[in-house]
């Protein structure tokens, strides 16, 4: 939303948040577009959802008034529109009147972008060219937080916007007091994209005239474009705002045929929940997926739908304390931006109560229950995130005994927590959000857990199961097939999310990883081949140009960072100390200019520290704790000055599954460090990490040396 400096300057996730519903209301026969709605077709037209507050052919804009489009902006506004952003509006309608006399096309104002939580100010949609715009009314400098939005913009047109994929894109900053600005157009990437085009407002005619000559593509129907599906795939904190927000989980998230889709699996659980609800009985569903498919997405979707006070109240439960913080500090952020937009009160702290509330720590509902016996959760519905990596009965007595001096304790996580739901007197629900292969500490007890105390204290309860819980990454199968003897068990196929969405650009990410911490050179090969060339991977023995290599990748906010295993104990040399714990709230959400950020590319999260959450671009950094061999993988742990051989099976399936979550954090590609090694130093020799580099290379993974 363009608005002056200052006054309105948190004004945009206002907007965005309250942008999903409208009224009826026009403004002199001129109706606002609105998601949703079906009017006949006025001067501007509406459009289907995902659209813009107003949209209009160019020549027919260029014909309306100020007071017919700012009046129709302000009849698609929820929020307080005040005099600063009539102004705003009114300034950047004139100014586009101007720039677009000679141009063809059409012009969509506050075009609705869900995933990113915001609007476009105005997208330009003329020949082949899109040409998105963000305005800074009043503006005489051009600030990097801004030219990265307007990058951001244009990529998620491109990537998640149907009728942009073939389309070139020319973003465009405008800063209308800027003293200079650019005098051409940079070079485009690959996919057609441009860096964004500073203008001021004396330059932002040419720069349209401009981008319209230089596009090449095929034209684009500029009349259905602000109709075609946006399918994007957001990050889990870009999710968790946008539901928040009340966008619904169709409206952020991929719904081709390529794709189970996760409004569908949404409305099953919803409709499973509903169902018990109205009968009174109590159920466990759960839930798979590969890793990025989008589980956590689909808890969230259950837990803000029914977030109100009440009997269906519902809350997110998660045993992962970073993701936890940092959804937490991401909602807090953006619901104190959204007030102080609205000019109310924005303390942080009383912000931040309810969205507690509303995401906790699974071991802090535990602990509720323990204060008494008797009483039940206020939540008839509980979703437990990562639900396989709940405590075993061994761990958690031990637990129990040591750190709340409850000796006699004698219960798995998972048994006490649904003993703690059991206590309500009508009915319950509990959703396990499940990952294969995803179990990274000792003492995780994988589903099995869930179902063994299902069948042996909860009988009664109705079990609605993804049929993919019988894979052999679950490790369910047995307890499966002893629970169908003696409780209602019910396979859904809805319930399984086949396809991460995490690497959008390659679907097939997770398989290949899969297959490389398999051993099977074979598949990886043939699965590598098939996405590289959209989702590149790069190896290399030196961890400087392993950061110029993401670096340049990176566009607009996109975040970049260094993981490691929580076990490379011999990076130090490289100036990565695992021992060092980073704060995942700064690490994931502050900017590229803090120190502790990822994409200042100095602290290296571990897989405690990054799991359930995603960067863009990953450097993976490889150390000797797990070694490829003529034998397959060796696995150590550095104990003193030396490593020791890991003999445990239970220990190196930890091993494995950490790299797994290190190769699956990245959603547009990755580079993996190798090390060289050191001849000299007994910990770091060569062949510790040569055969690990080899084995890599041959899969047709490019290297940087």
């Amino acid at each position: 939303m363009a608005h002056r400096p200052g006054a309105l300057a948190n004004a945009r996730s206002s907007a965005a948040r309250e942008s999903t519903r409208g009224s009826s209301r026009t403004w002199r026969g001129v109706t606002p577009c609105r998601q949703n709605e079906r009017m006949p077709p006025p001067t501007v037209r509406s459009l289907a959802r995902h659209s813009a507050w107003f949209a209009a052919s160019i020549d027919r804009f260029r014909g309306e008034s100020d007071h017919t489009i700012v009046g129709a902006l302000t009849s698609a506004s929820l929020f307080d529109v005040d005099v600063t952003q009539v102004e705003a509006w009114t300034a950047e309608a004139r100014l586009l009147r101007r720039a677009l006399e000679g141009v063809d096309g059409w012009i969509y104002l506050e075009f609705d972008v869900p995933r990113l939580g915001s609007r476009i100010d105005a997208v330009v949609v003329t020949a082949s060219a899109v040409i998105p715009i963000e305005f800074k009314i009043g503006e005489s400098e051009f600030r990097r937080a801004d030219f990265e939005q307007a990058w951001d913009y244009a990529l998620d047109l491109k990537n998640f916007h149907e009728a942009s994929h073939a389309a070139d894109l020319f973003p465009i900053l405008v800063a209308t007091n800027a003293s200079a600005a650019d005098a051409q157009w940079a070079s485009p990437e690959r996919d057609g994209v441009r860096p964004p085009r500073r203008c001021n407002e004396a330059s932002l005619s040419s720069a349209i005239l401009n981008a319209r000559a230089q596009a090449v593509g095929i034209p684009v129907d500029a009349a259905q474009w602000g109709r075609a599906p946006y399918r994007p795939t957001p990050t889990i904190i870009q999710a968790a705002r946008a539901l928040y927000a009340g966008h619904a989980v169709d409206a952020i998230a991929r719904n081709d045929a390529g794709a189970t889709n996760l409004a569908v699996t949404s409305r099953r659980v919803e409709a499973i929940v509903d169902e018990v609800r109205r009968t009174g009985d109590k159920a466990i569903i759960f839930i798979t997926g590969v890793p990025g498919a989008g589980k956590t997405l689909i808890g969230l979707n259950v837990a803000t739908q029914r977030r109100e006070e009440g009997e269906t109240h519902a809350v997110y439960l998660s045993g992962n304390g970073p993701l936890v913080a940092v959804l937490r500090e991401a909602l807090t952020r953006d619901e104190v931006a959204r007030l102080r937009g609205l000019r109310k009160p924005a303390r942080k702290g009383a912000v931040a109560q309810p969205i507690k509330a509303f995401i906790q720590n699974v071991h802090h509902f535990r602990d509720e229950g323990l204060r008494d016996d008797s009483l039940p959760p206020a939540d008839h519905v509980v979703i437990f995130d990562e639900s396989q990596r709940a405590w075993t009965r061994e761990k958690t007595s031990d637990f129990m005994r040591r750190r709340k001096n409850r000796p006699g304790f004698d219960q798995s996580e998972p048994e006490f927590l649904l003993r703690y739901m059991d206590r309500h007197g009508d009915w319950a629900v509990v959703i396990c959000l499940v990952g294969g292969g995803q179990e990274i500490h000792t003492g995780e007890a994988g589903i099995g857990e869930w179902l063994t105390a299902i069948r042996e204290a909860f009988p009664r309860w109705q079990v609605f199961i993804s049929p993919n819980l019988h894979d052999s990454e679950y490790a369910a199968a047995p307890m499966i097939t002893a629970l169908e003897r003696s409780a209602s068990v019910r396979r859904e196929p809805d319930l399984h999310l086949a396809v991460s969405m995490r690497s959008f650009r390659a679907e097939k990410v997770s398989g290949f990883v899969k297959a490389v911490l398999d051993g099977e050179r074979n598949d990886a090969q043939q699965l590598f081949d098939e996405f590289h060339s959209r989702y590149p991977i790069a190896i290399s023995r030196d961890l400087n140009a392993a950061r110029r290599w993401i670096r340049a990748r990176a566009r607009g906010s996109e975040r970049t960072g260094l993981v490691a295993s929580s076990q490379a104990m011999r990076l130090k040399p490289h100036a990565i100390d695992v021992r060092v714990s980073i704060d995942p709230v700064h690490y994931f959400l502050d900017d590229a200019t803090d120190t502790r950020a990822s994409s200042f590319l100095e602290d290296a999260a571990t897989e405690f520290q990054i799991q359930g959450l995603e960067l863009d671009w990953a450097c993976v950094s490889w150390d000797a704790d797990l070694r490829r061999t003529s034998g397959g993988w060796s696995h150590h742990s550095f104990r003193g000055d030396k490593w020791t051989k890991i003999h445990k099976e239970d220990r190196r399936r930890y091993q494995l599954n950490a790299y797994r979550v290190l190769l699956t954090r990245a959603r547009q590609g990755m580079v993996i460090f190798v090390p060289p090694g050191d001849g000299a130093d007994a910990t770091r020799d060569p062949s510790f990490y040569d055969g690990t580099y080899e084995y890599l290379r041959k899969l047709g993974m490019p290297t940087l040396d």
